[in-house]
């Protein structure tokens, strides 16, 4: 297992690794939320609240952690959620982040805010998504969505809760506005070769949706529901799969907690298209309760980005490792032999954590 300056027995570990060789302005920038960054913080303490309820004399000797998700097989049921600006932390960027999703056996969404090309991310081979903030100049959204295609991405994670960008309060003190130079969202290029900005757009609506429906074979998924109201809408509109999400906290603050959201959008889709868990994910246990709650599988985020940091491809695939290690500990204890097993009778929700 990979040593990080000695330490690196867990994610918060890492965590501190990151924070010790980033700037400080990078580091806020990955770490922070928006407002008062309450929703931030509720998405891991929601874990806090739930105790797992272990069965015994399961037999559970070998455990198979294997999934599959919209016509991709998982060695696990941990993803690698969209997150921006990866050479922020390490040189390679995306690349890097790219080799340790393959060689972990998972799937990575690239973010439309990436700082390395679509194209070079895809060339390392293994399983990706592609993240899509659907821009007003549709041409230019359906340019992104032709070139995630050619470039052989499985799914597009449609964002759906920017219509405008979260009040970032560690962003604004450092006044942090523009990436280093040499650094550009290379996704948001034009014909041309000009880079635009990407926009929030505040008219994204369901007939949206349905345009890029129509557009594109490839499989949708809408990150960013919350609402069980919404979750119908999505299977109504012919969504493939919804993330539960909340933007990591960084675009609502005081929106409710990714984890307390999943029962009611796993009751509501109630079995016809996947539902996944993003926020909060720091231990196998987490993703224990996730599943056992309903989730198909999980994304994480800025564990990724610490990883990266660390360690480049290494520092990731540890982040990775740690993460089925535990997993496939914590459900040798709790008498599961996989995914498929687990169950809401295996969680209790306790007042306060």
């Amino acid at each position: 297992m990979l040593a990080l300056d000695g330490t690196g027995l867990n994610l918060a570990d890492v965590a501190d690794g990151a924070r010790r060789r980033l700037d400080p302005v990078h580091w806020d920038f990955f770490a922070g939320g928006a407002g008062d960054e309450r929703t931030l913080r509720a998405n891991e303490e929601a874990f806090t609240r739930h105790r797992i309820l272990p069965r015994i004399l399961r037999g559970a000797q070998v455990r198979d952690l294997r999934i599959s998700l919209l016509g991709c097989r998982l060695a696990m049921p941990v993803l690698i959620a969209p997150t921006a600006f990866h050479r922020l932390a390490h040189p390679e960027g995306e690349v890097a982040t790219a080799h340790a999703a393959a060689e972990a056996g998972t799937i990575m969404v690239v973010s439309m805010a990436a700082t390395r090309p679509l194209e070079e991310i895809a060339a390392v081979g293994g399983p990706l998504w592609f993240q899509l903030y659907p821009q007003s100049d549709l041409g230019f959204t359906s340019a992104l969505v032709r070139r995630a295609e050619a470039a052989g991405c499985r799914a597009l994670v449609v964002t759906v809760d920017s219509p405008v960008f979260g009040r970032r309060e560690r962003d604004l003190r450092h006044r942090f506005v523009d990436l280093p130079p040499g650094l550009l969202c290379e996704n948001m290029r034009d014909p041309s070769g000009r880079v635009r900005d990407i926009e929030m757009d505040a008219g994204l609506d369901w007939p949206r949706i349905g345009w890029l429906r129509e557009l594109t074979t490839l499989p949708i998924l809408l990150k960013g529901v919350l609402h069980p109201a919404d979750a119908r809408l999505a299977v109504a509109h012919g969504v493939d799969g919804v993330v539960v999400s909340n933007h990591g906290g960084r675009q609502l603050d005081g929106a409710v907690a990714t984890l307390d959201a999943l029962p009611g959008i796993v009751a509501a889709v109630d079995g016809r298209l996947p539902v996944l868990l993003d926020g909060g994910i720091r231990r196998g246990t987490d993703v224990l309760v996730a599943l056992a709650l309903g989730a198909t599988a999980v994304l994480v985020g800025r564990p990724v980005l610490w990883g990266l940091a660390v360690g480049g491809v290494a520092g990731v695939r540890h982040v990775l490792d740690l993460l089925r290690d535990d997993l496939d500990r914590a459900l040798a204890l709790a008498g599961v032999a996989g995914p498929g097993e687990l169950s809401g009778d295996l969680v209790a929700k306790v007042a306060g954590g």
